[in-house]
Parts: C-alpha cells; sequence; structure tokens
C-alpha cells in the first residue's frame, strides 16, 4: 500500500499527502532509535534531538561547502551522531535514573548551543539548503516522489535490522539487563558495554533520520536539536508502544496525523493531543500497540 500511495495521491491531485507521509516515516525511523534505548535497553533518554539534529547539520554543513552526493553526506552523518552518542553514553551510562536523564538532556542543550554559535553555518536561524543530497543511480532529488521512495527504502531496512537486531543474542541480553541489571551482570553480560553500543546504533540511526529530515525540509534548524524535540520523540514512542518494535512507526503517524487535523480546527491543538496521550497513559500504559498484545491474550 505504501508503494502505491504516491502514484495514488498524484491521481487524486494531493501531492502534500506524499510530502506528509515522507515525514511519518523520518520521524518513525527517529522514534524507533529511541525505542531502542527506552524500550529494549530500559534507558530513558532525553536527549536524543542531539543525535537527530547533528545528523541533519552534518549534511547541511557538507552542502554549504559544496559537497552534495548523498552516498557521502548520509553515512557520514550517521558516523557523527554515532561518535557523538558514544561520547555521551560513555559518560552518561555511569549513572542511572534521573541523573542519567538529567545528563543526557545537559549533554543535548550543550550541543545545541555549539550549533546555536556557529554564525557562519547560521547560528538562531539556521543553515538553509540549496537542495537535496544528489542520489546515487542518477535518481532525480527534487522530486518528492523519488524522495518518498528512497525514505520507504531506507526505512524499511532499518526496520527489519531493528527487527533482527532485537531478536538477536544482543537485544535479547538488552532486554535481560532491562528487566534486571544486577541479575544480568552476575550471569556474565557486560552490561556497560552492551549499553553503550545501544546507544551508538540508536545515535546512528537518529543520525540518519536528521540527514533525511534535513533533505525533506532543505533547512537546518537549531529546533531539531532542542530539547522539546526529544520529549515529542518520547511522546511518540509513549503513543505507540515502548518496547514494540512497531512502535515508534504507529506513534509517529498518530501524533503527524493528529496534528495535521487539530491543527486545522484550533491553534490550541496541542489540548487535544494531550487528551489522547492521557487517555494512553490511563488505558494502555505502554502504548497502543499494547492492546493488540493484549487482545491477542
Amino acid at each position: 500500500m505504501l508503494i502505491l500511495f504516491p502514484l495514488f495521491m498524484r491521481y487524486i491531485d494531493q501531492p502534500f499527502y506524499t510530502v506528509l507521509v515522507s515525514r511519518i516515516m523520518i520521524l518513525a525511523l527517529a522514534v524507533t532509535s529511541l525505542n531502542l534505548l527506552v524500550g529494549f535497553g530500559g534507558m530513558v533518554c532525553f536527549g536524543q534531538a542531539a543525535f537527530f539534529g547533528t545528523g541533519a547539520y552534518v549534511v547541511g554543513i557538507f552542502m554549504y561547502h559544496g559537497v552534495l552526493p548523498a552516498c557521502i553526506t548520509w553515512p557520514v552523518a550517521m558516523a557523527v551522531s554515532a561518535l557523538v552518542a558514544l561520547v555521551i553514553g560513555s559518560i552518561s551510562l555511569r549513572t542511572r535514573g534521573v541523573y542519567f536523564i538529567m545528563i543526557t538532556l545537559a549533554f543535548a542543550q550543550m550541543i545545541y548551543y555549539v550549533f546555536v554559535s556557529l554564525k557562519e553555518y547560521g547560528g538562531d536561524d539556521g543553515l538553509p539548503l540549496v537542495q537535496r543530497s544528489e542520489l546515487p543511480f542518477g535518481l532525480n532529488a527534487k522530486s518528492d516522489e523519488v524522495f518518498y521512495y528512497v525514505v520507504l527504502a531506507l526505512g524499511a531496512l532499518c526496520m527489519v535490522l531493528v527487527r533482527r537486531l532485537v531478536n538477536a543474542r544482543f537485544g535479547r541480553a538488552l532486554q535481560a539487563i532491562r528487566e534486571n541489571e544486577s541479575r544480568a551482570e552476575a550471569i556474565g553480560i557486560p552490561v556497560y558495554r552492551y549499553k553503550l553500543l545501544c546507544f551508538v546504533i540508536s545515535g546512528a540511526l537518529a543520525g540518519l533520520a536528521g540527514a533525511l529530515i534535513v533533505n525533506q525540509s532543505q533547512l537546518a534548524s537549531p529546533t531539531l536539536l532542542q530539547w522539546n524535540q526529544s520529549g515529542m520523540l518520547l511522546i511518540m514512542l509513549l503513543l505507540g508502544g515502548v518496547g514494540y518494535v512497531y512502535g515508534g512507526v504507529l506513534g509517529a503517524a498518530i501524533f503527524l496525523l493528529l496534528e495535521e487535523v487539530l491543527s486545522t480546527q484550533t491553534i490550541y491543538w496541542q489540548l487535544g493531543l494531550g487528551v489522547v496521550l492521557l487517555g494512553v497513559v490511563l488505558f494502555a500504559r505502554n502504548g497502543l500497540l499494547s492492546l493488540w498484545g493484549r487482545a491477542r491474550g
């Protein structure tokens, strides 16, 4: 159905929805990266925007200096975001609980102010992109439909990798750490190493999502690095389902569709979103996908 969606939107002359679904898929990837930490690793991170925004700015800065090929800039964006995650994770993972939340938030805000201080790259105003990255095989990046299919292919590939990862030995060890860290350590699981590796993988995926979002909007904005961006990703995850592989996909879809529908009715659309979120917290504490799991027994 997702393959035919742009063709149908073109047929009914509603290309806007192709762009909207592209954005949903990109944010779904970012939320899935957070789900690896929160849902499978038990690490409630409030600094995911640092990796997301870093990926976006890496592509923007490369483009500012005339480096356009996506086959160069996107992998570098992932690598730099993973490196940032390695540094932040190696320090943050020495703390637990609310201290872990606060230190990841602090690191994210530090990175935000670093990019805001780079006046050559736009500062507070952000860094506009003159065009999208050059795609391989002569694909036309200017076309929203072509970009949609690139996002769909990368998103599907990442979801397959995440699914295999959480069902592999690494993922099961990670879930054992989430359930009881002391017991996992007692049976010989290298807890710190596993959690740090999860942190780095999550950072790389968030960096790819950042590289895609900056190509779609053609603006590397400091708002991508702000703490409220991390909060928004966390809300999407809570809506969809914490600890479910497709929880991020469902959460991003519900959030952005609610935003789209409610914002046409009132400027106070967040009030409606808050009511929905309250209902999910009260009746489906692990997100909407938990209802599906409960129904299946």
